[in-house]
This record gives C-alpha cells, sequence and structure tokens, in this order.
C-alpha cells in the first residue's frame, strides 16, 4: 500500500512544480510593480509553505482513499471535490502570474476556498484525520483570497495586461 500512498501524497506538487515555473520569472519581474499589502508574507515564505500545504492534502486524499476502498462509487463526492479543489489550485498560478488576470484570479480563489471547504465536509464522516490535514490549507487560502483581493483592489485594470 505505500505506493499509492506516496503517488497521492505527490500528486499536488505536480501542479505546485508547474506554478513555479510560471511563478519565478514574474516574481522579478511583474509582481513587484504591484501595490501589495504591508501584511503580505515574504515571498521566501511562499514556497516552503506550499511544499507543506501540497503533502498535506495529498496525505489526505490518501487517507479519504485509503478508508473508501479506492476510487469506489462512495468515493466518487468526496474524492471529485478534491479533484475540482486541486484543478481550481493549479489553474490559480497560470491566472494571476501566467496571464496576470487579478480579476479572474480571484474569482478562482475564492471558488477554490469554497470547494477546499466542501470537500473538508465531505470528508469529516470518513477520517477526522485527513480533515484536521487540510485545516492549514483552508487557513491559508482565506489569507491568500484577501491577498488576492487587495491586490486587485488597489491594482485594479491598470495593472491587468
Amino acid at each position: 500500500m505505500w505506493l499509492p500512498m506516496i503517488g497521492m501524497t505527490a500528486l499536488p506538487h505536480l501542479g505546485g512544480l508547474y506554478g513555479g515555473f510560471i511563478t519565478r520569472k514574474e516574481v522579478k519581474s511583474w509582481y513587484p510593480t504591484l501595490k501589495k499589502p504591508s501584511w503580505r508574507p515574504p515571498n521566501a515564505a511562499f514556497p516552503v509553505v506550499w511544499t507543506c500545504l501540497y503533502t498535506g492534502m495529498g496525505y489526505s486524499s490518501y487517507l479519504v482513499w485509503k478508508e473508501l476502498g479506492g476510487f469506489t462509487e462512495e468515493a466518487l463526492v468526496p474524492l471529485g471535490l478534491y479533484g475540482l479543489q486541486l484543478a481550481l489550485n493549479w489553474i490559480w498560478t497560470p491566472i494571476f502570474f501566467g496571464a496576470h488576470k487579478l480579476k479572474l484570479a480571484l474569482v478562482d480563489i475564492v471558488l477554490l476556498t469554497g470547494t477546499v471547504g466542501a470537500t473538508m465536509v465531505s470528508w469529516y464522516p470518513i477520517s477526522r484525520t485527513a480533515t484536521l490535514l487540510m485545516a492549514p490549507y483552508l487557513a491559508w487560502l482565506c489569507l491568500a483570497t484577501c491577498l488576492n483581493y487587495r491586490i486587485w483592489r488597489d491594482n485594479r485594470e491598470e495593472k491587468e495586461e
């Protein structure tokens, strides 16, 4: 059973690695031109935080998958919600950093945060441990949503290309 655990724990990192390639250039060129709130975390915090969050969410999905006996009919909603939130997570970086679409990124992250909440609600009866492992992710998304909102609000259309 270690192969599914490793695979499911590693899966979220794939989108993170892709996002890192997009972000790396933009953090040095475009992102510094934006007005940002004083309370934003330092740039160096983001890769560390996301590595921890991706690992936690991936392992959580494994716990739910294992508890439900794999990709069964019973797993359709809980793992489907997880897959949806993962897709919303993965597209945020190309929207925000790649396309510089601050408002669309805000819409995406609001949907993402709600979907993570729904995922956690669906997981709670299956695995409280998996649900609790998602709590830091939801907390970080709340911060990231506020940050995305402030950046959009303070930069409006003049910075959206």
